[in-house]
């Protein structure tokens, strides 16, 4: 038993893997570094599912990079935030990222709630869209307990990739829309690297339209973006223990523990150590290398588990929700960069 659990581990291991390096190289390509590597990691996920019998024996060691890999990556992307870059960028970059953060994930969920879309693909939705995107989705995702029943489980797996899928295509239509806006709202290097930092969905979304703007854009709009980056782990603390309450609520004779993101504990103290550790200076860049690979690998195995009819039906309303949250956050950070950068 324990030849085969490896042997499909091992397979599943080998899958991801390819995914994951060949979504980091087609990732560094011109056309392409808008999309992202995870993205890109999650559609060769969805491509390998033409080998069905391999995947089908592999299933297991896919559940477990999905949920464990995901983890780990998390954990390393830490080492990329610098908090005393952070703390010199002023308390009005940081006070931005919370007002966009609140104010994207609140807008987001109730609009998703109104035009009918489940809590959980609300909520996750919400929570890719106002923090970092796939990163956000997947770190959010772990923090809403599972259920006993396998149906349950299978949809909130389902609705992981349409949350991934909706921020993925909202994020590169609207990278696009802030560099064709550009010459339109006369803003300094500095504001425009705010805008795209503030109102972007993934990291790659922010460098690839920071640049747009010259060095100094790129620097602010990385910075930005990495403020609220640093409240994903506030965020998955708060989402999960209100998730967990509602959902007692909904059902008083189902208890469930108070999710502890230890995920999280572990992508802030990396952090801290990246930080103020001068010796790991030099292996910080390799740490978020290897953070983008366990993370691609985990997209990819979550790719190999799409249900493509969900995918075209069940994200309509999501996308809806999310894109008109979109817009006016883009509203609120223009407006916010113009009056306070």
């Amino acid at each position: 038993m324990k030849k085969i659990l490896s042997g499909r581990f091992a397979t599943a291991t080998i899958l991801t893997l390819i995914c994951s390096l060949v979504g980091s190289y087609l990732a560094s390509l011109p056309y392409l570094k808008v999309i992202g590597a995870l993205v890109i990691s999650l559609l060769l996920g969805m491509v390998m599912q033409v080998g069905r019998p391999v995947l089908d024996y592999s299933r297991p060691g896919i559940g477990l990079i999905a949920n464990k890999f995901l983890r780990a990556g998390i954990i390393l992307l830490g080492f990329k935030l610098n908090l005393l870059a952070l703390a010199q960028a002023g308390i009005k970059t940081i006070a931005l990222a919370v007002v966009v953060v609140t104010f994207t994930i609140t807008v987001t969920y109730q609009l998703a709630r109104k035009f009918g879309v489940d809590k959980h693909l609300a909520i996750l939705t919400a929570s890719g869209t106002g923090i970092c995107g796939a990163a956000a989705v997947m770190g959010i995702s772990s923090q809403l307990h599972e259920s006993n029943d396998p149906t349950t489980n299978l949809r909130h797996q389902e609705n992981e990739v349409v949350a991934v899928a909706i921020v993925a295509i909202l994020g590169t239509l609207f990278t696009l829309i802030d560099i064709s806006i550009r010459p339109l709202i006369h803003m300094t290097a500095v504001q425009f690297g705010v805008m795209t930092g503030g109102s972007l969905h993934e990291i790659a979304h922010a460098v690839a339209a920071g640049s747009a703007g010259g060095p100094v854009s790129l620097d602010t709009a990385i910075i930005t973006k990495l403020s609220r980056v640093l409240l994903s782990a506030p965020a998955a603390i708060i989402i999960g223990i209100w998730y967990h309450r509602s959902s007692q609520q909904n059902n008083p004779s189902k208890k469930q523990p108070v999710p502890i993101p230890w995920f999280m504990v572990g992508f802030i103290l990396a952090s801290v150590m990246g930080t103020f550790i001068p010796d790991l200076a030099a292996f910080v860049p390799s740490l978020v290398k290897l953070a983008y690979l366990l993370l691609g690998m985990a997209m990819a195995a979550l790719g190999m588990n799409v249900n493509f009819n969900v995918l075209f039906t069940r994200g309509k309303e999501a996308l809806l929700a999310a894109g008109i949250s979109s817009v006016l956050l883009l509203a609120l950070v223009i407006a916010g960069a113009k009056l306070f950068f």
